[in-house]
């Protein structure tokens, strides 16, 4: 009786790999479906912003990027992100002559990296609680000026005043320097109930006339007295 005898293996032949499964690439976010529209806005309650685009009524929000701030009767493009949540992107058109409120919530700054920048209007008014200018030079020219403050302190290292005419009007003046010099190429005159000068060392007045005038008395006193 014979027994059949298994065929010997291939070494050649390959080893049959594992099945490994494909891992699935992550699944990104879908983007939200947003719908542009065209809208007018109308009042609301209180500071609420409302949007109407044919049978669409709905409250609306205001994008950070539009600085202009709607009013009712503007027309607005908006966009649509819910049934019932609408962003408004920009005011696309206003009454002529309803005024411009350009508004923006939180600390804000305007930069110009290369340039100048230009302002242009007939009148242009500022008002805030505090204001500072820092520059490393101001120049100012106007035809009229005029400045009114409760309280005005100027500290500068030197200063220099030039005009054709100065007038001054104070309840009380006080100077204080180390050296004071005046030259004035015309009258010089000082009008006062009384008149007091005093000086710790000397007191020279020098002139091609001298006059004193005491229409009841002229006194003068000290230690030595030299006429001539």
């Amino acid at each position: 009786m014979t027994h059949a005898t298994a065929a010997p293996l291939d070494a050649s032949r390959p080893k049959a790999q594992p099945r490994t499964h494909k891992q699935a690439p992550p699944r990104r976010p879908s983007p939200i479906a947003a719908e542009s529209c065209v809208g007018v806005v109308v009042a609301g309650a209180a500071d609420e912003l409302r949007v109407v685009a044919g049978d669409f009524d709905a409250r609306a929000r205001l994008a950070a990027s539009c600085l202009l701030v709607p009013q009712p009767g503007d027309t607005v493009a908006c966009f649509r992100v819910a049934p019932d949540e609408i962003w408004i992107l920009a005011v696309l058109e206003r009454e002529a002559g309803a005024p411009r409120v350009l508004r923006s919530h939180g600390p804000t700054r305007f930069e110009v990296t290369d340039g100048a920048l230009e302002l242009h209007a007939p009148a242009i008014a500022l008002s805030s609680r505090r204001f500072a200018l820092d520059s490393a030079r101001t120049d100012i020219a106007s035809d009229d000026l005029e400045f009114a403050g409760g309280q005005v302190r100027i500290v500068a290292g030197a200063m220099r005043l030039i005009g054709s005419a100065l007038s001054t009007v104070f309840d009380r003046v006080t100077h204080f320097s180390k050296h004071h010099a005046r030259t004035t190429e015309g009258l010089d005159r000082v009008h006062a109930a009384h008149l007091e000068m005093e000086a710790q060392q000397l007191v020279h007045i020098s002139a091609e006339h001298a006059l004193v005038n005491g229409s009841k008395l002229v006194k003068a006193r000290g230690g030595q007295i030299h006429f001539g």
